[in-house]
């Protein structure tokens, strides 16, 4: 298989190779690739990356409602808070 058929295979099962969904040869042939792929590696690395950031995104405290309101008001954006 040439390189880029091997890309486009592995662009196809990103998504479950990074959540580990994967099995465990068709893994290993994907390590295999990425070891030799440095375009693919970025490609991985760069969605393990998002995906981090998106779940530390949601770990974080929201703001309460009436703090929001407050904070609002006094930079004068009264027009944020309507509906």
């Amino acid at each position: 298989m040439t390189e880029s058929k091997d890309c486009e295979r592995l662009l196809h099962s990103l998504g479950e190779y990074v959540e580990g969904e994967l099995s465990e040869d068709l893994c290993a042939e994907i390590e295999r690739h990425l070891l030799e792929c440095h375009n693919c590696q970025v490609v991985v690395n760069t969605l393990r990356k998002t995906i981090e950031l998106y779940h530390e995104e949601k770990e974080q405290d929201v703001m309460p409602p009436e703090v929001s309101r407050r904070l609002y008001m006094r930079l004068n954006l009264e027009d944020y808070l309507r509906p």
